[in-house]
């Protein structure tokens, strides 16, 4: 695929780290719909260029094509202006070196068509939810977040986010406000490398031992079992995997082909 025939334009980007953005994306013709928690795809031309600061790409390409991957939406459902997303860079990948040179006005690929199954769409109206991620897997919880938090009137919501440093904590200032204006929303996020972060005083360590510390419980008022809970975990494959061990001793039961069950589960890898 050649240049001329993308169809959607880059309209902002915003560096958190060198490492690590949210792009804004507008697709040229009608936005296609999606449920938040879905994924999407976005591709540039193998021919486009890399970062400098990513490493050699590990793929030879005897002709130019696109390189595409999916990721998952972190903007509202209901905005219709863009299609936003959270995006850490994999220094030896074939895409995400290249999306790292746009810019406000650069062109790209975006794929017609949302999908996945990774939504609050199969929940109880009446359950409660807790988020788990690290990185960028923190990101279809906020479109979630964004899209339907103003219309559940009772359900509490909380996020547990771990990553390295406080500067690697994506939306860590839209979703501490959120904590502070109502009891509905906790959000905790934790890192993992507090000696390159000194100035920092909340949680620290893996998701996995904080998810048996019992904060949660003590944060929400309610005890961590599938009676109260739906749990959502994305991320890291091994705090996904280590994560699930801890959740199946409490009574969750993980989804299974068409069988809805009290966890779910999304591994970025």
């Amino acid at each position: 695929m050649s240049a001329d025939e993308y169809n959607a334009t880059v309209i902002q980007k915003i560096l958190m780290t060198p490492g690590l953005m949210t792009l804004r994306v507008r697709p040229d013709g009608e936005a296609p719909a999606f449920t938040p928690g879905q994924y999407i795809a976005l591709g540039l031309s193998s021919s486009e260029p890399r970062v400098k600061e990513s490493e050699p790409d590990p793929t030879i390409y005897k002709r130019e094509c696109l390189v595409r991957r999916v990721y998952s939406i972190s903007s509202s459902s209901v905005d219709k202006e863009y299609i936003e997303f959270y995006i850490s860079m994999v220094r030896n990948g074939q895409l995400t070196p290249r999306l790292f040179t746009l810019k406000q006005g650069s062109k790209l690929f975006m794929g017609p068509k949302a999908v996945g199954m990774f939504t609050l769409d199969e929940i109880p109206e009446h359950k409660n939810v807790i988020f788990i991620a690290t990185g960028t897997g923190l990101a279809p919880y906020m479109s979630m977040i964004r899209s339907e938090f103003h219309l559940q009137k009772k359900r509490k919501f909380a996020v547990l986010h771990g990553a390295s440093c406080s500067w690697d904590l994506g939306y860590r200032d839209e979703l501490a406000t959120m904590d502070r204006l109502t009891e509905r929303f906790i959000y905790l996020p934790t890192i993992t490398d507090p000696a390159k972060d000194p100035t920092w005083n909340g949680l620290t360590g893996l998701i996995q031992p904080i998810t048996k510390s019992g904060i949660l419980e003590e944060k929400t008022g309610l005890d961590l079992t599938p009676e109260n809970f739906d749990i959502f975990l994305c991320g890291n494959p091994l705090m996904v995997d280590e994560t699930t061990k801890i959740l199946l001793s409490r009574g969750f039961t993980p989804d299974v082909k068409k069988e809805i069950g009290t966890l779910h589960r999304e591994r970025y890898w």
